[in-house]
Parts: structure tokens; C-alpha cells; sequence
């Protein structure tokens, strides 16, 4: 869905502003769509090296190794003024980063306990479509016959996968399908009310804050669940290398890289062209799926898939024709 602005490592950037067809914009905006899509099949692996892997610990690694990235941002964002706000709306950015990078992540990850990498990508990527109900209900959006049309055509690509698809074939299809849903619904919430706080601070403090305030009750679930220090020590000490490998590879190739990848992208390309290139993004999912991961892809979910890409590209670009200020705020990573 194309947003107002668009944050990633430090920049919120106009939509306003013309694409240009630049070579390694586009490069970049279609590896960064990639590499967050990517991270689903990261999770798998992780859970491939220990099955009972709590999802709380998976979030602790992942965030411990991204978070002093964030925070050496934001002492460069205060060094140079940005994002000047008192104690209260600090706290209320902290707790929208709250429900975006620790509940939802949560529902995210242990949704993929139970469902395919492919089906968590194309359940995700459908989250404009509560962006588009959410906002119409309780912020004052506006809704068209046509909006309406694609996130139809959208969902209607899902309804084909789970009628006769192959990546539907769960135990507990139902568990992991609610659980990703719901992670999309929460995240369509934070990007409604992220607009007030990147409109006053920026997107570049915000999503530092945000990360702040998730990484704060990430720390203390881990520290409580561990039963103290203790035992934080014990269970990171006790971890598999794998578990620690592929934690890394999720906090740097799938949340800090591509951060920096998609900004770079928008200041060259434009939000709305950087947008529609991240269709790129469940065909990477798809693709690393079947390769490394062994899942099983048929002719229906083929068909499913492009049905359900159609329908948020055509989204996509009807978009184009609303004015900015209409638009959320996309931030952050976990576009989940």
C-alpha cells in the first residue's frame, strides 16, 4: 500500500516526489522487499534447528543484535535536534512500538510454527486491506468502489489457495493462519496511529523509540519467563550455534540492511514506484521456500498467489491518485 512516508534507518521521504528510473534504485528497492520478505524462511530455519524453540527467545536474539543499530541512530537524530517531545508522547510512541514489534512479531513467529512461509507471506501482505477498513471506521479514511474491488480481488486469491492449494497442508492451518492474520490487523492499527508521531517527530525518531519501547517488554517477557538473570544466562548460554546464527542473519540481513536498502531506494526512485517493487517480496518468500525449505507449491496456489498479487498491485496503484495526507505511515521492518 502506498504510505505518505516511508521510514527505514533514518529518513521519512514525500511520495510527492516524482519516481525516476534509476538503475540502482530499483536494485536496491527490489533486494530490500526481498530481504524482509525473507525473514519467514529465516524463522523456519531457526525452528529447523530447534523445534521447541520459544518464540520469545527467537525475539530476544533478534532484537539485542538490531537494537544498538536503533539506538545509534537516535543519539544522532537528538545530536542533531529531531524529535523534541515531552515525556507522555515519548511514552505513547514507545507503547505503539510495543504492539507492533513485540505483539505482532509474537503473533508472527508462532504463527509460523504452524503454517508454510509462503502462506504467512501472502496472509501479510493483504494487511492494506484492514489499513483500508480500520481507517475508514475510526480515522476518518475514505473508502472507493474500486479500494474495495482490490482488496476483494485480493482476498479472493487467498480463498482459491486454501480451497485447493498444497501450502495450506497444516496440522494446525487454522491456529497459524489466525494468528498471522490477526499479526496483520495489529500492524494495520500501528500504522494508523504511527501518521500522528511521524508527522510531530519524524520517522526516523519514531521508529527508534518504537523499537525502544518493543525491545523493553521484549527483555523483561524473556527476563520473567528465564526466572531471573539466572536463568537468562542459562538458556542463551544453552542455545544451539545454529539458533544463534540464524538470529543474526534476521536482525542484520532482514531488518538493518534492508532498512537502509529501501531508503536509499526511495530517495532515488520514489515511495510508489519503491511500493509496487515490493511485489518482489512474496516471490522471494515462494522461491526460498521451495528451494530451501522444501515446501510444496501446486498449480493452485500458483494460481492463488497471482490473483492475490493482482489485487494489492492493483491496489497499489490506485493509490496513486489519493492525496498524500490521506495516507498512513509505513515504518519499521515487520511490514511484517
Amino acid at each position: 500500500m502506498k504510505a505518505s512516508f516511508r521510514e527505514v534507518a533514518g529518513e521519512a521521504v514525500s511520495d510527492s516526489a516524482p519516481p525516476r528510473l534509476d538503475g540502482i534504485g530499483i536494485a536496491l528497492g527490489m533486494s530490500g522487499a526481498a530481504l524482509y520478505s525473507m525473514k519467514a524462511v529465516f524463522v523456519k530455519l531457526a525452528y529447523a534447528v530447534q523445534p521447541d524453540l520459544p518464540v520469545i527467545t527467537l525475539m530476544v536474539l533478534r532484537m539485542g543484535l538490531s537494537l544498538p543499530a536503533y539506538l545509534f541512530i537516535l543519539w544522532l537524530a537528538r545530536r542533531a535536534g529531531e524529535g523534541r517531545i515531552g515525556l507522555r508522547e515519548t511514552a505513547l510512541a514507545m507503547a505503539a512500538g510495543v504492539l507492533a514489534y513485540y505483539v505482532c512479531t509474537f503473533l508472527d513467529f508462532e504463527g509460523l510454527k504452524h503454517i508454510t512461509a509462503q502462506l504467512e507471506r501472502l496472509l501479510l501482505f493483504t494487511y492494506p486491506a484492514f489499513v483500508v477498513i480500520f481507517g475508514a471506521l475510526f480515522f476518518g479514511g475514505r473508502v472507493t468502489a474500486a479500494g474495495l474491488a482490490a482488496v476483494a480481488l485480493a482476498y479472493s486469491g487467498l480463498a482459491v489457495v486454501f480451497i485447493g492449494g498444497d501450502i495450506t497442508e497444516s496440522d494446525n492451518l487454522w491456529l497459524g493462519a489466525g494468528l498471522v492474520l490477526a499479526c496483520a490487523m495489529l500492524f494495520a492499527v500501528f500504522q494508523l496511529l504511527a501518521k500522528h508521531f511521524v508527522d510531530r517527530i519524524g520517522a526516523r525518531v519514531f521508529t527508534c523509540l518504537a523499537m525502544i519501547g518493543a525491545a523493553t517488554v521484549i527483555f523483561l517477557h524473556f527476563l520473567i519467563s528465564s526466572g531471573g538473570p539466572v536463568g537468562v544466562v542459562s538458556a542463551l548460554s544453552e542455545l544451539p550455534a545454529g539458533v544463534w546464527l540464524w538470529a543474526s542473519v534476521i536482525a542484520f540481513f532482514s531488518t538493518l540492511l534492508p532498512s537502509f536498502f529501501i531508503n536509499i531506494a526511495i530517495q532515488r526512485i520514489g515511495a510508489q514506484l519503491v511500493a509496487i517493487l515490493g511485489m518482489v517480496g512474496p516471490l522471494a518468500t515462494i522461491i526460498a521456500a521451495i528451494m530451501v525449505l522444501g515446501e510444496p507449491f501446486g498449480l493452485w496456489d500458483g494460481v492463488g498467489t497471482a490473483i492475490t498479487l493482482s489485487g494489492i498491485a492493483l491496489y497499489t496503484w490506485l493509490s496513486k491518485a489519493k492525496p498524500a495526507a490521506a495516507q498512513p505511515v509505513r515504518t519499521g521492518p515487520e511490514s511484517e
